[in-house]
């Protein structure tokens, strides 16, 4: 959980903030029904926290961004780019995980593990003494920093309380995308700490195999929020730096007539309308000669297009191919 207005001041936040914002706008928002978004709300599955990152790039009227996915938001990061591959140029995903313990097929020592951690936040998150809360404390930050401790005390109290918070953890544990990350195309990084309690190091690296061409950065660490001093805190930040220069954004133009088109399929079409053959599109996107051929099979389906000089002529009229 976070709590925007204290995370500047947190411990465990702060240098990720600090480094996240050096070189980009960081948009960030608590979760529903906890920090300072609205209290008292429904809905806490994967389809509401999607539509709400719905609502917050609307709202900020970006066209095309990166998206960072931190443990259960990786799903949702995910599932958004799934949906609206025209507006996510990378995702980064931390920590994060395919399924949770309640979804078919998980161990039944999984789902008990879970349910009982959601009757421990029921019967003592909101009580006086802090040894429930320092149950999941301990969990996040198993270094024994005294005032990581304190911090993830107090912030289990301001940001949710009990119900809202075992609603948000059997929802944490609903998620369920394995189905669906095959047909993922948005360039992806996804690291995971070794020795991360939270979310085991093999569903970090279950989630980048089911990616294509994913990126898999192992971190070595301890806290499920990286802290500075641990060894992998660097390498992250500069893999995430490196992983965003190496795939530069494009903001590839996308008008209602070609709002189907996917992400992939835009960056073949930028190569088309600026009359390239697909042997030099194939060399320039790594991929090979047959895939461009379906590509392009594909986008003149789709847009009902029969010929490549049409399907050029198109794609410049709607502002492809300017460079």
């Amino acid at each position: 959980m976070t709590h925007i207005e204290h995370d500047w001041d947190s411990p465990v936040w702060h240098h990720w903030l600090r480094e996240l914002t050096r070189d980009h706008t960081l948009a960030r928002f608590d979760i529903r029904g906890s920090g300072l978004s609205d209290r008292n709300v429904s809905g806490h599955s994967l389809e509401a926290w999607v539509r709400d990152v719905e609502a917050v790039a609307d709202s900020l009227g970006w066209r095309r961004f990166p998206a960072l996915g931190v443990c259960q938001g990786a799903a949702i990061a995910v599932t958004y780019a799934l949906r609206h591959p025209e507006r996510v140029s990378h995702l980064i995903l931390y920590n994060g995980y395919s399924c949770g313990a309640f979804s078919k097929g998980m161990p039944k020592y999984r789902v008990k593990e879970a349910e009982t951690l959601a009757r421990m936040i029921e019967i003592g998150w909101g009580r006086e003494t802090g040894a429930f809360r320092e149950v999941f404390a301990r969990l996040l930050s198993p270094s024994d920093a005294p005032d990581q401790i304190t911090w993830w005390d107090d912030l289990q109290r301001l940001t949710a309380d009990s119900s809202t918070a075992a609603g948000l953890w059997r929802g944490f544990h609903e998620i369920d995308i394995r189905g669906q990350l095959a047909k993922l195309q948005t360039p992806t990084l996804a690291a995971h700490v070794k020795a991360d309690n939270m979310v085991p190091f093999e569903a970090g690296r279950d989630l980048a195999s089911r990616i294509p061409d994913c990126r898999f950065l192992p971190l070595e660490g301890r806290n499920h929020i990286l802290q500075p001093k641990d060894p992998g805190w660097r390498t992250f930040i500069e893999e995430i730096r490196r992983f965003l220069n190496d795939n530069p954004q494009r903001d590839l133009p996308p008008p209602s007539l070609f709002h189907e088109l996917t992400h992939r399929e835009c960056e073949v079409l930028e190569q088309i309308a600026q009359g390239r053959s697909n042997t030099h599109i194939a060399g320039t996107l790594s991929m090979a000669p047959k895939t461009v051929r379906n590509h392009v099979s594909n986008i003149c389906g789709k847009l009902a297009i029969s010929t490549r000089s049409e399907l050029v002529v198109e794609a410049r009229n709607a502002g492809f191919g300017d460079d």
